[in-house]
């Protein structure tokens, strides 16, 4: 178990939880457990946790002990419940779930589900000729450990080039490479931040950056972005940052995930000066830097901004090339790079030899790739935006000039419920809470635009058939959203 969560804590997670859309004419006791399900299913509620007694959840509430033991019971049913005399009841999900790689739950039969749950592409038909050119690489290296700490060489330079190419003069020695840019932002972490320390996120943000902070007990601060317009606001970004003097701040300005928004430049400098009169090291993930779209004109990186050394770069290989090709890096000053490659050996050693040489192949063709990935994803994002206008008119989307998904606010706080009620006529979401600390964000929805056309329409009148029809469904069956990327 993870620990226990008193009534009053509980109370708080679950908010108007007798008034959940869809649940009106349902028993009180139906209602309260649907909206601990809803909780576990948004991991807000982690699992093992140890909940309350029917006798102080039941004061918290203000409602009769009656109530609470007959939702108890109801979610044991389910599977949602394990309860043991004398022990307590403690949450988990039912037989037929197993672990994702997130440590939430997906259910087995999942084969025909339209996934938008996963912000990435498939692999580009280029892939195969540069897994064939690396295998034919191969053997020059075969006669080593193996070992390369912060990367081989041919792919360093390739990516410091790609650096250069924006602006940015970057050498190998800056360049550290990766198992994916998840672990780049794990490795900067473990060197930067120690347990407790303080970091300045957006909100909304991406969700797996909030659990590698989770992991290093970080005190999370959130900076909100707003809808539309740039989404940043500079007065209360830069205050924020003036006010709570964080140790790190993470931040995606290139087509932020999940809102899309481009930091202009601008605003790039001054977040860049603040963060050095406050002693903040920033965190820069530029995983969509590659994917702007419409002919949009990138700003120069935040790292040229830099003069002290406080800018730390993350990106890779997931989003415009292939989520399968586990390739990331950080750049960095070389002192930097090299103490990241200390702190790297109590962790993996190195990255793959043969996937490098994969990225090598690909980034060397990577004219051709991207510009066949902007245009997929403009028409995807098109056909996207067309059937929400066309479905779900009510719903308010700013088109993103950028990356690989959407922000949508919905017509009222159902994401969680939409999600669940998804789930089960074959469309996984990631609903607005997923992308925050506290579960707020009901009324967002992030849509990426990474499938076929087809299919994301197809995924859009699903999506509308259960939104009309939320509000007089029953008790639904619960399944579990899988990784979200």
């Amino acid at each position: 178990m993870t620990g226990q969560v008193r009534g009053a804590q509980l109370a708080r997670l679950l908010g108007q939880w007798h008034a959940l859309p869809g649940r009106r004419r349902s028993p009180d006791y139906a209602a309260l457990a649907s909206a601990v399900r809803g909780l576990l299913s948004d991991a807000r509620l982690p699992l093992g946790v140890r909940l309350p007694a029917e006798r102080e959840l039941a004061e918290a509430l203000r409602i009769s002990r009656t109530t609470v033991t007959a939702a108890y019971r109801a979610l044991r049913e389910t599977g949602h419940l394990a309860s043991r005399r004398g022990a307590g009841s403690w949450t988990m999900l039912p037989g037929t779930h197993r672990v994702a790689s997130t440590g939430l739950w997906t259910p087995l039969d999942d084969r025909e589900m339209i996934d938008l749950g996963v912000a990435a592409l498939a692999a580009p038909p280029q892939l195969l000729g540069a897994a064939r050119a690396a295998t034919e690489d191969l053997p020059r290296y075969l006669g080593g450990a193996g070992y390369h700490p912060t990367g081989i060489i041919e792919l360093r330079e390739a990516v410091a080039d790609g650096y250069a190419a924006r602006g940015l003069p970057t050498s190998a020695d800056q360049i550290m490479v990766t198992s994916g840019t998840q672990h780049a932002l794990d490795l900067v972490l473990r060197l930067a931040l120690a347990p407790g320390g303080n970091v300045l996120v957006e909100s909304p943000t991406y969700p797996n950056a909030l659990a590698a902070l989770a992991g290093r007990r970080a005190r999370i601060t959130t900076h909100g972005l707003s809808v539309d317009g740039g989404g940043w606001e500079p007065d209360l970004l830069l205050g924020s940052l003036r006010q709570t003097r964080p140790k790190l701040a993470y931040l995606i300005p290139e087509f932020q995930n999940p809102t899309g928004h481009l930091m202009p430049a601008t605003l790039r400098e001054r977040v860049v000066a603040a963060a050095h009169a406050v002693g903040t090291d920033l965190i820069i993930d530029e995983s969509f830097v590659d994917l702007p779209l419409d002919g949009t004109e990138l700003p120069p990186p935040v790292a040229a901004y830099d003069r002290h050394s406080r800018v730390i770069s993350i990106g890779g290989m997931s989003k415009p090339y292939w989520g399968g090709l586990r390739i990331g890096w950080v750049r960095a000053s070389a002192p930097q790079v090299q103490r990241l490659a200390a702190a790297r050996v109590g962790v993996d050693m190195a990255s793959p030899v043969l996937d490098q040489l994969v990225a090598v192949h690909l980034l060397a063709d990577a004219a051709a790739i991207v510009a066949d990935r902007r245009a997929q994803l403009a028409a995807q994002r098109d056909a996207l935006l067309g059937a929400l206008a066309d479905r779900l008119p009510d719903w308010r989307v700013t088109v993103p000039r950028g990356g690989v998904t959407l922000w949508a606010e919905l017509d009222g706080p159902v994401s969680s419920a939409l999600a669940r009620a998804a789930e089960e006529v074959g469309v996984r979401l990631a609903p607005g809470p997923r992308f925050g600390l506290d579960g707020t964000l009901e009324r967002f929805l992030r849509l990426p635009f990474t499938l076929p056309a087809a299919d994301l329409v197809e995924a859009v009148g699903r999506i509308a058939a259960v939104r009309y029809d939320l509000d007089r469904t029953g008790p639904q069956r619960w399944r579990e959203p899988t990784v979200i990327a």
